[in-house]
């Protein structure tokens, strides 16, 4: 796993965030470094695949990355039958993602694709995952996605949607971004580093606070919101139709 080291070094111009090569190529420890508690997170998604996958029907990654609950899902469903499409519409993502599902022994089958999941079609679906993916969606795109993915899933179907969120309380959200920072700074990163990348990010990824997730869920016609984690910001919900 390449060491993330790509705001190391003085920029004279930050650029917005792409999830191009460079990126890809450290993205594994990118993301264990950047999200709290990222690997139980995982391993939950294997938890919550035994409960609601049921046979014969497809699970959805929407912005897969390099695969990581791709291979979660694939570990833990119930029987073969099951299939697994995997999409980002970055290709320097999904070309390491297909060499990681190759390498791997299950045998369930995964279609990975690298198109935008605003026009990924999603049909006989017990299982949606979003992880950190919403956030990079223009906000006025949101509800639409939702939709969809709410009429592609099976009754008793789930969506796992885990975002970085707001606050509500100025007070707590500078609590929370303080301890975030501190984190990553145990976690290796730099002052420079974590100044750098945060102005990457800046209007590229958009949060929201949990309230306005809820009712866009609601809106979107799930009726059962559960919030299962939550650690600095980072908040996973698991939404069953």
């Amino acid at each position: 796993m390449k060491k993330d080291q790509i705001y190391a070094s003085p920029r004279d111009q930050i650029d917005a965030f792409r999830f191009d090569d460079a990126v890809a190529e450290v993205f594994n420890d990118m993301i264990v470094r950047s999200v709290p508690g990222y690997r139980m997170m995982l391993e939950m998604i294997g938890v919550i695949t035994r409960e609601f996958v049921r046979p014969n029907t497809q699970c959805y990654d929407l912005g897969c990355s390099l695969g990581a609950a791709t291979l979660s899902i694939r570990h833990n469903l119930p029987d073969s039958t099951c299939k697994i499409i995997a999409v980002d519409n970055a290709q320097a993502m999904t070309l390491r993602c297909q060499d990681i599902i190759n390498a791997d022994t299950a045998v369930t089958p995964v279609d990975i694709r690298c198109e935008d999941i605003l026009t990924t079609e999603i049909s006989n679906a017990s299982l949606v995952i979003m992880n950190f993916t919403l956030m990079f969606i223009s906000p006025d795109q949101r509800l639409p996605l939702l939709y969809k993915i709410f009429n592609g899933l099976n009754p008793g179907g789930v969506l796992v949607l885990s975002e970085k969120m707001k606050e509500s309380e100025y007070q707590d959200q500078e609590m929370l971004t303080d301890l975030y920072h501190h984190f990553k700074r145990i976690r290796g990163y730099s002052e420079l580093e974590v100044a750098q990348k945060r102005n990457a990010l800046e209007n590229v990824l958009i949060p929201e606070s949990i309230e306005i997730h809820q009712e866009r869920l609601r809106q979107a016609g799930f009726d059962q919101i559960t919030s299962w984690y939550k650690c600095f910001g980072f908040t996973s919900l698991i939404a069953k139709k």
